[in-house]
């Protein structure tokens, strides 16, 4: 395999790296603790990746299985232990390891380890995953219950197909 096309073709290179510091606060933060650090956004990557640590707490859940049509995933443990799916088993992830998702992939991930964990979760091609966490915070904040309808649309604009496990 060989390299992509190039995207840059100026003759000498630029200063143009973005810095994100440790210190931000999340982007989004659940009702039990869960906060997603949006650490590269399909915005600042010009659509190549997203990039997010997700911190979860001793009570978060997860989504249920389901799948994207046009992004892969990948899950990278950094601490704790976290309850992922593969499409045909659940399985309890260690940091370090590794599970890669493509695009029609079932997947699913939860923590039920009683303890605290965090994970990498990378879309390619980037996607607009802020977008998706900021309806679910304001669905939240509003107390608001939707219907299976409202569910399958918020969904299908998000590129998330449930599916039975």
């Amino acid at each position: 395999m060989s390299y992509p096309q190039p995207r840059y073709l100026a003759k000498q290179g630029e200063a143009s790296a973005q810095v994100r510091t440790s210190s931000e606060p999340p982007g989004y933060t659940t009702a039990k603790g869960t906060a997603g650090h949006y650490l590269a956004s399909t915005h600042q990557t010009d659509g190549l990746f997203s990039l997010f640590r997700w911190e979860m707490s001793a009570t978060s859940g997860g989504p249920s299985p389901h799948f994207h049509r046009s992004v892969s995933e990948t899950f990278y443990v950094l601490n704790g232990i976290v309850r992922l799916y593969d499409g045909r088993d659940w399985f309890n992830a260690h940091p370090g390891d590794l599970i890669y998702v493509p695009p029609g992939g079932i997947h699913a991930f939860t923590n039920t380890s009683g303890a605290p964990a965090s994970m990498l979760m990378m879309l390619a091609p980037g996607a607009d995953r802020e977008a998706y966490f900021a309806e679910l915070t304001e669905l939240a904040a509003s107390g608001h219950t939707l219907t299976d309808d409202e569910w399958a649309n918020l969904f299908a604009r998000h590129d998330t197909v449930l599916v039975n496990s």
